[in-house]
């Protein structure tokens, strides 16, 4: 009986604790990750594009690259779109960089060629080309990684990536100590409550084993009585 009150509730209970417990050193082992990300300043944080990676919208997909230009060193140029025959709405779009292509010479009103500026475009074909999926994402369908010319990230660049990233691991490392603190506080109530639901069940474990007690020393007298009724018949 005291089984059947208990020991299957206490279980279930343990397997709560040993499940907190598995969280708990999982928030440990992210903080540390943390703090030792935080130690490394110099790491190169710029993820790199790569095909499948989803974007909630084409905004997103374009922050995206804009900020891994900036890291790798180069600047980020929006490039042609293809739009739906339907409405207009843009259903993919190709982000490149700002040497992609060739300058067009401009001749003059009576055709002479103007003294040209120095040109910044170098044929470069780096890019990312994202599209509008069904689900409602916009996936990049294709990456072109390499440049046809040196990448410079400035000092100031450099600074504010840094900055950036140190801001961000920051703000990660204070969410992990909060949820590990928030983990703990969970665990020692659960513990509390486990204690009372023991104590409990062995309360009620001890009641029925005092009825099931009192009914038995009811048996004989109920023997008894049926052997009388039956030898007054």
């Amino acid at each position: 009986m005291k089984r059947i009150l208990g020991v299957e509730l206490n279980s279930q209970v343990a397997h709560i604790i040993f499940k907190l417990d598995y969280a708990f050193v999982a928030v440990e082992d992210e903080d540390d990750l943390a703090t030792k990300n935080n130690s490394n300043n110099t790491d190169d944080f710029a993820i790199e594009p790569r095909e499948g990676i989803e974007f909630e919208s084409e905004d997103a997909a374009k922050m995206f690259y804009d900020d891994y230009s900036r890291r790798l060193g180069f600047v980020m140029r929006v490039m042609s779109c293809r739009r739906s025959e339907k409405d207009g709405r843009i259903l993919a779009r190709r982000f490149g960089c700002n040497k992609e292509g060739h300058c067009v010479s401009i001749r003059g009103k009576f055709g002479s060629v103007r003294k040209p500026r120095p040109s910044t475009r170098e044929g470069c074909k780096a890019m990312i080309h994202v599209k509008y999926d069904r689900s409602g994402k916009w996936v990049i369908t294709k990456f072109v990684k390499e440049h046809n010319h040196p990448l410079v990230v400035s000092p100031r660049e450099a600074r504010h990536t840094l900055d950036e990233k140190d801001k961000r691991i920051q703000e990660l490392t204070i969410e992990l100590r909060n949820k590990k603190r928030l983990c703990a506080a969970y665990k020692e109530q659960l513990d509390a409550f486990a204690k009372i639901v023991e104590e409990h069940s062995n309360q009620i474990a001890k009641k029925v084993e005092n009825v099931v007690n009192n009914l038995k020393e009811f048996e004989p007298l109920e023997h008894a009585l049926l052997r009388s009724k039956q030898d007054a018949i």
